[in-house]
């Protein structure tokens, strides 16, 4: 009776774990397409303006020559001046409306893209490339902001709801989301 006893002495009680129902949370894990930071995007806008040169030295400035006409001054309304900026503002728009890129974006690998919209609508480009971009080109600090933002977005895109990522390159990221509650004949169901 002693060895049962002790016996009895010796084994405590486990609390019984009560499991309780689901978490109502849980980790998603997804990948979503790299946002293009600053330098990269800068080349990128770098190569562009190259592109607009070579553009407007091959078609305009020999049209200028032979009609005579001045390409050398200052003024912003001079028609030289007028054609450059329509040939500039052409550009991004129409390079970013058919393709989604410029040919600097595509040199380098990265993409203009809604945040709300699968396309970008002409409403969207035309407020990003217009609007936002003489923003971005008047006041310099507007344009720096782009490598303090969590979606590597300028004023431009945050005006259009775009933003520009690597072609090729996803970032791992994970969310915490409240379960969906699963549907069982236990649970009460109410209409109203």
């Amino acid at each position: 009776m002693t060895e049962q006893n002790n016996e009895e002495m010796h084994v405590q009680e486990q609390p019984v774990a009560v499991q309780a129902s689901a978490p109502s949370y849980e980790e998603v894990l997804f990948y979503e397409r790299k946002p293009a930071g600053f330098w990269i995007r800068f080349w990128a806008y770098i190569i562009d303006l190259l592109v607009i040169f070579s553009v407007t030295s091959i078609l305009i400035k020999p049209i200028f020559a032979l009609l005579g006409l001045e390409t050398s001054s200052a003024a912003w309304y001079a028609p030289y001046a007028i054609l450059s900026a329509i040939v500039f503002y052409a550009y991004f728009v129409l390079m970013t409306k058919y393709f989604k890129q410029t040919v600097g974006k595509m040199i380098l690998g990265i993409r203009v893209v809604s945040l709300k919209t699968d396309e970008l609508s002409w409403s969207t480009l035309l407020f990003r490339e217009w609007i936002g971009r003489f923003l971005s080109a008047t006041i310099w600090p507007l344009y720096w902001i782009i490598g303090f933002t969590p979606l590597k977005q300028g004023v431009h895109d945050f005006i259009a709801d775009t933003t520009v990522v690597y072609e090729e390159s996803y970032r791992k990221q994970t969310i915490v989301q409240k379960r969906k509650p699963e549907s069982s004949e236990l649970h009460e169901t109410r209409a109203f």
